[in-house]
C-alpha cells in the first residue's frame, strides 16, 4: 500500500514514525498530515530500507532539494557523486539527478545506490534524449517511450519525479496569445511543447494522467508536478499561462489524492518580491494544500554569479509564506553546470532561507536553534557557535583567519561589546 492510503486506514508507517521522530512531532500528526495530502513522505517501494524517509508538508521544517546531474558537455559518474557528496555533508534533505548527458541509467542507477536521502529525476529529459538517439528527433517520440522511461525510473527505485502534466494546448494557446518576455525556460516544457505542437496533439502526460498515476501507486512514488510554465523573469511572473497551467494542476492534485498517490505542486520561477506570498497562497488555495515547491524563487533577473543569493531571499519570504520546500540554485545558473562548491554554497543558501522561513512559520525547533546560538554569542563559546552554525566548517575557517588575543573576535579585538558589558553588569563570560 501507498503511504497516503496506509495513513488514510489509520496506519502510522514505519516511514512517518521516522519522520515523526526527526521533526520531535507525535507521529499521529504525521499521519494526519499523509491523510489529507498536506504531507508527502517520498520513498519509493523499491528504494525503501535503503533511504532515510524525508517529510515534507505542513507544520515540518522547510526542506531543501539540490539539484545535480550531467549535461551533453560535462559530467560523469564521478563527477555527481562528488556532488552527492557535498550535498549530504551541507545538509540537503532530497537530491535530483537531472543529468542529459553519457550513460544516463548509468548515473542514475549509481546516485539512488550511494544516496541516503530520497532521489528525484525528470524522466522527460531521458525520454526525449532517447527518441533523438532512436527516431532522429523529441518530436518523434511517442507516448509508450515517456511513460516506459517513467516506469524505468520507478522500478530503479526513484522517490519522486517532475512530471508536467499542467502543460495542455489550452496553456501553450495563453502562452502564444498573451506573450512572454522569456517564453519557455523549462527544459522539460519545453521539450512537451516542441512534441504538442509539431504533432498537434494533447500532452499526453495529461492525456493519460491516469495511466502515470497507476505507475506512482504501484510503486509509491511521490508525483512532482511540473511548472513547465513557470517564469523565467521577473516580467512574466504571475501571467496567465502560468495560471493557467496552475489551474490544471490544481485539478490533477485532487485525481491524484483520488487514487491514493503522494503528490507534490511545483512554483515559480522568477517572481517580484512583492508576488512571492500571493503566489503562494494561491498555490495552496487551488491545489487544496498539497505541499508546495519552489525553485528560489529568484527576486530579480541580474544576479548571474551570485543567483543562490537571490534565490534565499525569495526562498525566506516563500518559505514564510507557507512554501514547504526549496530547490536550490547555485551561483553557477543561468551560467553553467555547477561544480562542486557551486552544490554546497547552493545547499547552505537554501538551508538558510528555509530556517528563515520556519522561524516565522513556528516550526518546532527553529526558534530554539537560534536562541541557543544566541546564548553561545553571549557567553563567548566558540565551539558551541561553530556547532550550531549551519555551515560549521565555514565558520571555523573565519575564526581561524585573524585570531584575537582576548576572548572575542578580531572585528572587535580588546573592545568585544560582550565581554566588556559581560563584566560591567557582573557576569563574566565564559571562555571556551
Amino acid at each position: 500500500m501507498t503511504q497516503l492510503e496506509l495513513a488514510r486506514k489509520g496506519i502510522i508507517s514505519d516511514a512517518a514514525e521516522l519522520v515523526a521522530e526527526r521533526e520531535g512531532l507525535d507521529p499521529e500528526l504525521v499521519r494526519q498530515g499523509l491523510a489529507e495530502g498536506s504531507i508527502v513522505v517520498p520513498i519509493n517501494s523499491n528504494h525503501r530500507g535503503l533511504v532515510e524517509p524525508c517529510g515534507i508538508g505542513k507544520g515540518l521544517k522547510t526542506k531543501v532539494n539540490a539539484n545535480i546531474g550531467t549535461s551533453s558537455d560535462y559530467g560523469d559518474i564521478d563527477t555527481e557523486l562528488e556532488k552527492l557528496r557535498i550535498a549530504i555533508a551541507c545538509g540537503s534533505d532530497t537530491v535530483m539527478d537531472l543529468s542529459t548527458g553519457g550513460d544516463i541509467t548509468a548515473i542514475r542507477h549509481t546516485i539512488i545506490a550511494n544516496s541516503p536521502i530520497p532521489v528525484g529525476t525528470i524522466p522527460i529529459y531521458q525520454a526525449g534524449i532517447e527518441a533523438i538517439a532512436k527516431r532522429g528527433a523529441i518530436v518523434k517520440m511517442t507516448a509508450d517511450d515517456i511513460f516506459t522511461v517513467i516506469e524505468q525510473h520507478a522500478r530503479d527505485g526513484v522517490d519522486f519525479m517532475t512530471i508536467h502534466c499542467g502543460v495542455t494546448q489550452k496553456a501553450i494557446a495563453r502562452l502564444k496569445n498573451e506573450g512572454r518576455l522569456t517564453d519557455v525556460v523549462s527544459r522539460g516544457g519545453t521539450f512537451l511543447i516542441g512534441w504538442m505542437l509539431h504533432n498537434e496533439q494533447e500532452n499526453p502526460l495529461y492525456e493519460q494522467y491516469d495511466r502515470l498515476l497507476e505507475l506512482a501507486r504501484e510503486f509509491d512514488f511521490t508525483l512532482s508536478l511540473g511548472d513547465g510554465l513557470r517564469p523565467g523573469s521577473l516580467a512574466d511572473a504571475s501571467d496567465r499561462a502560468q495560471m493557467e497551467e496552475l489551474l490544471t494542476i490544481g485539478e490533477l492534485v485532487q485525481r491524484a489524492w483520488d487514487a491514493e498517490v503522494q503528490v507534490i505542486v511545483e512554483g515559480p520561477g522568477h517572481v517580484p518580491l512583492n508576488q512571492i506570498e500571493a503566489n503562494v497562497q494561491l498555490e495552496k488555495r487551488i491545489c487544496k494544500g498539497a505541499p508546495f515547491y519552489v525553485l528560489g524563487p529568484l527576486v530579480t533577473d541580474t544576479a548571474a554569479g551570485y543567483d543562490h543569493i537571490a534565490a534565499a531571499i525569495g526562498g525566506a519570504i516563500a518559505a514564510a509564506a507557507g512554501a514547504d520546500y526549496l530547490c536550490y540554485v547555485t551561483p553557477s545558473e543561468h551560467l553553467s553546470l555547477p561544480d562542486p562548491d557551486d552544490v554546497r554554497q547552493g545547499v547552505i543558501a537554501a538551508r538558510i532561507a528555509a530556517h528563515a522561513g520556519d522561524i516565522v512559520k513556528g516550526v518546532k525547533g527553529a526558534w530554539e536553534w537560534d536562541r541557543d546560538m544566541s546564548l553561545a554569542r553571549r557567553n563567548l563559546d566558540w565551539e558551541r557557535q561553530t556547532e550550531l552554525c549551519v555551515d560549521p566548517a565555514k565558520a571555523r575557517e573565519f575564526r581561524a583567519r585573524h585570531p584575537s588575543n582576548g576572548l572575542g573576535c578580531s572585528m572587535c579585538g580588546d573592545y568585544c561589546a560582550l565581554e566588556l558589558v559581560s563584566q560591567l553588569l557582573g557576569n563574566p563570560s565564559q571562555e571556551c
